[in-house]
């Protein structure tokens, strides 16, 4: 069975939440927080700040705390994804776009309407605990666990399995 970590960042600024488009193989786009896998011999955190400095151009000075992780069991791919999700404390620099991995194509601070609007195009497993979050953050770490069904993209569909 195939096993992959990924982070990603709550980055936030008066004009909102930072989302970033990814353009995906089969030529859809998406929308989540920027970050990306964890490599071998990495830390979440070091490889979600090198992650956000690679896709936008900004450094996270400090991370504040883990705000949910994530598990999504892909049952016909026989793989297993977590994810955590981190909340920025202290960034900086220029919002810039230059992913050496091709994969984002745009990133925006977006208020919580707009965010509702994007994250129709994601996984459930990316969009409802974002959606949780934005709706009312939570103090403490949250975990959330899905099944995936399908084979590709087009026909995955994913149930939540664990509140």
């Amino acid at each position: 069975m195939r096993q992959w970590k990924v982070a990603g960042g709550l980055i936030t600024n008066d004009d909102g939440l930072l989302l970033v488009a990814n353009r995906r193989r089969d030529g859809r786009i998406d929308w989540s927080t920027p970050g990306g896998v964890v490599d071998e011999g990495e830390t979440p955190l070091g490889a979600l700040s090198r992650e956000v400095e690679e896709e936008t151009g900004l450094a996270v000075a400090s991370w504040a705390r883990l705000c949910w992780t994530t598990e999504v069991h892909f049952v016909d791919l026989e793989m297993h994804l977590e994810v955590e999700v981190h909340l920025a404390e202290r960034f900086g620099g220029t919002l810039l776009i230059d992913d050496p991995d091709g994969i984002v194509v745009e990133a925006t601070f977006l208020d919580a309407a707009s965010i509702d609007t994007r994250l129709d195009t994601s996984p459930r497993w990316v969009a409802e605990p974002m959606r949780h979050w934005m709706a009312e953050p939570w103090p403490d770490c949250r975990h959330f666990e899905y099944r995936a069904l399908g084979r590709s993209p087009a026909e995955m569909s994913a149930e939540r399995v664990r509140p």
